[in-house]
């Protein structure tokens, strides 16, 4: 009987798979996101107690009526916690694709978290403003400003430098950019809720705070639509669909601007924002329909999540579009 080879079997993968590979490490690596992660914790932790003893009301204070102002603020930290949540889900894939081999890399999605708590908190009590929440958004606008600097450096020392190709493939530099984002609509909405105590009409930087947000909301929208541009055509805008999130938000942010200044341009603004809210929304529909569509779909969800297109990546436009309809609300007050 002739020699029969034996086929060895691929072995079969489980939902739970865990397909990264961490890097190599120096020895004292392990110890040292010990200590960052329970540093970063344990400050986030120190930030919250320092809020609720500081800013805590007594038992027979009622919270005063809600004024423009204080609605604006409501809507400027709703959309700071969309865009927290956003890159607290993307940049913990995406670091976790990467091993988390740098400590660093731990700190980004631990200060989402906290800021996504903290914009929660203000959406339901946006009457209480003070030093710990001024500190918490400062914190989440240093964070994404100095991530963003390491994603650009990733991006810059890779062989070519800053050229097409290594923005496909580098360090994204939306995900930091949108933390940023997230801290700053934070500071504007603690200083309109400030002002709106005291009786003044909110300024920004010495200007109507209705007009410094719904500039800054477009210069956040169109820095979005960038980022989006260059994934897609990665893409190679393969579907139709593709071209929604850099046509519509782009036409949005250009009416905002100029509403800032025309009044008779502010219902436009307003359906635009609601329009990017909703495709917001739809794309995450969209890129879940994307990863269903790999081998295995979401059976093999622990693969198909971090090779797919990223889930929680279009909801950012509806943080951004809540801010724009925060900007509205204040022109309309001013």
């Amino acid at each position: 009987m002739g020699h029969q080879e034996q086929i060895e079997q691929p072995p079969r993968y489980a939902p739970w798979t865990v397909p990264a590979q961490p890097l190599a490490r120096r020895g004292s690596a392990g110890r040292r996101v010990g200590w960052v992660a329970a540093t970063v914790g344990m400050a986030a932790v120190a930030g919250l107690a320092i809020f609720r003893l500081v800013e805590r009301r007594g038992p027979e204070a009622e919270p005063p009526p809600d004024s423009e102002e204080t609605k604006g603020a409501r809507l400027l930290a709703g959309g700071a916690a969309i865009l927290a949540f956003s890159v607290l889900a993307d940049s913990g894939i995406e670091h976790y694709r990467g091993a988390y081999h740098n400590p660093a890399m731990f700190v980004g999605p631990t200060v989402a978290a906290v800021s996504l708590a903290h914009h929660i908190h203000m959406v339901l009590t946006p009457q209480t403003a003070g030093p710990a929440r001024l500190a918490l958004s400062g914190l989440s606008f240093a964070t994404g400003a100095t991530g963003l600097a390491f994603h650009l450096y990733n991006v810059q020392k890779r062989e070519g430098g800053i050229d097409l190709l290594n923005l496909f493939y580098g360090a994204p530099l939306g995900a930091p950019g949108a933390i940023a984002a997230s801290g700053l609509a934070g500071l504007a909405a603690v200083q309109l809720v400030s002002e709106a105590e005291v009786g003044t009409k909110p300024t920004l930087l010495g200007t109507p705070g209705g007009t410094v947000i719904g500039l800054a909301t477009t210069v956040v929208m169109l820095g979005t639509v960038a980022e989006v541009a260059l994934l897609h055509f990665r893409g190679a805008f393969h579907d139709p669909f593709m071209y929604v999130p850099v046509t519509v938000p782009p036409v949005a942010a250009a009416v905002l601007a100029a509403a800032v200044f025309t009044p008779a341009l502010r219902k436009a603004a307003r359906v635009l924002m609601w329009v990017t809210g909703a495709a917001g929304i739809a794309g995450a529909g969209f890129h879940a329909y994307g990863i269903s569509r790999n081998m295995g779909g979401f059976y093999n969800w622990s693969q198909n999540i971090l090779n797919g297109p990223p889930l929680p990546a279009p909801p950012s436009f509806t943080g951004v579009a809540l801010a724009g309809l925060a900007a509205l609300r204040l022109l309309e007050a001013q």
